[in-house]
């Protein structure tokens, strides 16, 4: 009998993106099973690009609402589709009541926020133990191996080249795609300057220069092309999730702040150079073997705090383009 497994996603796309190993586990564990997500509407392309995915279930509840009976309905619906086991992967009481409403016998997750009842098979998270998400995420699946493989995107060359179309871009030049958002904080934000000096080194060797993020990056990208003398493709605000994947996957060379794009664009398998500030790589690096970390951990950093608390940005204002760039030449660019 093939087993029916349904995953009740997290929300942030690096989050999902880190979920990806489980999958492959739970393939290997159970040959042939069925694996659905119930993922918020934002995230659906991560998941349709993982090749371990049966379905996508939208998520309609917003976050933070909790709606305990409207929950529990849509999990008596997504029920019927016989579920054999759930896994809850974020870690609320509100995920837990769509679980327990399908009423599949197991109903797997950490301990937390009072889910006792709702879930039956629980693991208590060792963070010593499992410092990287992923890990956390795959230990999920049972009989733990203690190392996560690679999360890999797959990319369908005809949405690619629609992408591609639809934005008027080409891939006739080599491509240095630099992505300045993350939604934490200016704290995990590399200095504009820095990005435009990046920009204005590969233009001068012939390469073209995307700029990723969502409407809220759209200005300080902006910026970036304008410290860089109007050499760059703002697409910021521009592309939906799916096409900003196809065209990552595009990019010969990637330089991302710690952000849902970074592990996007480690998971296409692009040459990326990924800097950190207040934040740090020991527990959602970007998996890939050819991703590079840029950090200068000073003894402030990492902070984990949205903005500097000593008024400097040190950790990112001192990190030069050089060092990306000889980082970035690591890698073969």
């Amino acid at each position: 009998m093939v087993k029916k497994i349904l995953i009740i996603s997290p929300s942030w796309i690096g989050d999902c993106v880190m979920t990806q190993p489980l999958y492959h586990r739970l393939h290997e564990l159970h040959l042939n099973c069925q694996i659905d997500v119930f993922a918020p509407k934002w995230s659906m392309a991560v998941f349709a690009r993982m090749p371990e995915i049966h379905d996508v279930i939208e998520n309609p509840f917003g976050h933070g609402t909790l709606n305990v009976r409207e929950r529990w309905k849509l999990g008596r619906e997504l029920g019927k589709r016989g579920y054999n086991q759930v896994i809850v992967l974020a870690n609320s009481l509100k995920s837990a009541i769509v679980a327990f409403g399908t009423g599949a016998a197991q109903r797997t997750g950490y301990i937390g926020e009072m889910r006792y009842i709702l879930l039956n098979d629980l693991y208590k998270l060792d963070k010593q133990k499992l410092p990287l998400m992923a890990d956390r995420y795959t230990a999920l699946a049972g009989n733990f191996t203690g190392k996560s493989t690679q999360p890999r995107l797959q990319i369908n060359p005809d949405s690619q080249a629609a992408a591609l179309a639809t934005h008027g871009l080409n891939k006739n030049k080599k491509i240095m795609a630099l992505c300045a958002g993350a939604e934490y904080g200016v704290a995990k934000r590399w200095l504009p300057e820095h990005f435009a000096t990046t920009a204005q080194h590969y233009v001068a060797l012939g390469w073209q220069i995307w700029l990723f993020g969502s409407q809220k990056d759209f200005d300080v990208s902006e910026e970036i092309n304008r410290l860089s003398g109007s050499v760059c493709v703002n697409l910021c605000g521009k592309t939906s999730l799916a096409e900003a994947i196809d065209l990552l996957a595009c990019a010969d060379g990637v330089v991302c702040n710690d952000s849902g794009l970074m592990h996007l664009a480690a998971a296409v398998g692009a040459k990326l150079v990924a800097v950190y500030g207040s934040s740090s790589p020991d527990h959602t690096p970007p998996l890939s073997k050819t991703a590079k970390i840029a950090t200068l951990n000073l003894a402030c950093s990492p902070c984990f705090q949205r903005e500097c608390p000593l008024g400097h940005t040190d950790c990112l204002r001192k990190l030069l383009p050089e060092k990306v760039i000889e980082l970035h030449r690591q890698l073969g660019n």
